[in-house]
């Protein structure tokens, strides 16, 4: 036993040693996922590509079709890895970027392109994805944390600060942002830590996020189509084949009905510019407490939440709480007037 358990240890080490990633078991958790996903995509295609003359033969008769098909499932797996891989926008990385950006200015006789009010500040910082080391947070910090508290509503006690200061990072959190304890960062514009990617959903990968869901939900629409078709066909089959089908269809029609709510959910969040841990735990974060339950404090209409959340995210964008008068007038309701000045867009 002693020479085995030797052995597995030396070949478990070579793997190590060429393969990082799997020493640590988060890492083998999510590439354990991530390969049983694809296996999950690669099963549902077999099974068509065996069984299914009619959808062979499309391949000669019909090679539009198939050729749509197969690229939105080459289209939702790669989406997949790229939702994986996209950093979520990282505090840390902001935090690094601000003190970056003072010291140069401080070097310079360049005049700063940030707002030094702090009403309407609207922030805008160049990430690289990169994940810097927590040095950053003893130095230079002071430009930081002025620029956080910039973002909340006037007034703010020392009291408030410590509130807004993340006990495990130890550095000022702006609006919005959480720390998550299984990326063990503070991520901008927190959503929720999703298993299946094995990632943070904030900032940064949202967009990618949704559209991942819109093809993944579009995918299992057309493959049930497929399989209920072969179903329905007259041609004579094994026993065998039409269990194997129904199992896989029955569980695919699970998997649809949990993608399209999660689809329409995440809809509804990106025209009202909200996330998941704000609509869930509304009531436990201290900006959003006293704040109207209909009201959408960061909204700036359906026409610029969408823009924003699609075509915005090349930077980082610290967003600013909304002021007494904004959170008024978002408040009041809205007229047929409203309606055709496009007050909600």
């Amino acid at each position: 036993m002693d020479v085995v358990r030797d052995k597995w240890d030396l070949v478990s080490h070579s793997c190590f040693r060429l393969f990082p990633c799997l020493s640590d078991p988060v890492g083998r958790s999510d590439l354990g996922l991530r390969l049983a996903l694809v296996f999950l995509h690669l099963m549902y295609l077999g099974v068509l590509l065996v069984f299914d003359k009619e959808f062979v033969h499309k391949f000669t008769t019909d090679p539009w079709y198939v050729g749509l098909y197969l690229l939105l499932f080459v289209a939702a797996l790669a989406q997949y890895f790229f939702t994986s891989c996209t950093s979520p926008g990282y505090v840390l990385d902001a935090m690094r970027d601000v003190n970056e950006g003072d010291t140069l200015c401080r070097g310079s006789s360049v005049a700063s392109k940030q707002p030094a009010s702090s009403k309407d500040v609207n922030v805008i910082i160049t990430v690289d994805g990169s994940n810097g080391g927590r040095s950053i947070m003893e130095s230079n910090g002071a430009s930081w944390t002025k620029l956080v508290m910039g973002l909340y509503p006037p007034g703010s006690s020392s009291s408030s600060l410590r509130n807004w200061t993340c006990t495990y990072c130890n550095i000022v959190q702006p609006p919005r942002s959480k720390h998550c304890h299984d990326c063990d960062k503070c991520v901008l514009q927190f959503d929720h830590h999703c298993i299946w990617l094995g990632t943070c959903i904030g900032q940064g990968n949202h967009c990618r996020f949704w559209w991942y869901l819109f093809e993944e939900t579009g995918l299992c629409l057309w493959t049930g189509i497929l399989y209920m078709a072969f179903l329905k066909s007259n041609v004579p089959k094994s026993w065998y084949v039409y269990l194997i089908v129904v199992l896989l269809l029955a569980t695919l029609s699970v998997f649809l009905i949990f993608l399209l709510l999660l689809l329409i959910f995440h809809s509804y969040l990106v025209i009202t510019n909200q996330t998941t841990y704000e609509l869930v735990r509304r009531r436990r974060i201290p900006y959003l407490r006293n704040i109207n339950q209909r009201v959408y404090p960061f909204s700036k209409g359906v026409c610029r939440n969408v823009y924003n959340f699609c075509c915005n995210r090349r930077s980082t964008y610290l967003e600013p709480m909304p002021t007494a008068e904004e959170l008024e007038e978002k408040s009041r309701p809205y007229t047929c007037l409203d309606v055709l000045s496009c007050r909600c867009c």
